[in-house]
């Protein structure tokens, strides 16, 4: 099983901006996607962003053109760059690992909170 750590959330006024941030413990040389979801209460778990290994990005409707996916190999870490933010952007952040080695894996972060307020 892996960890994946994540940092970033908090309180923000609505217009600001937070960087989140998900580290996975180890190399990870495979075929992967890292991507970012979202669910706020009473709500379903929603994509928020997706970065595939060849670097290809992924936007949900929503977020497109405020929040940026991006990656680092080396750190084993990607972010999400948030900007423009809104109350509706409110909810906890998760991150996600998915790939393939010698098998599928499927691994998620702990969660993070953001709250935007208006």
């Amino acid at each position: 099983q892996v960890q994946l750590l994540e940092s970033g959330g908090g309180l923000v006024q609505a217009g600001g901006s937070l960087r989140l941030s998900c580290t996975a413990p180890r190399s990870i040389n495979s075929i992967n996607v890292m991507g970012w979801y979202r669910q706020a209460p009473g709500k379903q778990r929603e994509l928020v962003a997706t970065i595939n290994s060849g670097g290809r990005t992924n936007y949900g409707d929503s977020v497109k053109g405020r929040f940026t996916i991006s990656r680092d190999n080396a750190k084993n870490t990607w972010y999400l760059q948030m900007n423009s933010l809104k109350p509706e952007d409110t909810a906890v952040y998760y991150c996600r690992l998915t790939g393939l080695t010698t098998g599928l894996f499927d691994y998620w972060g702990q969660g993070t909170q953001v709250t935007v307020s208006s």
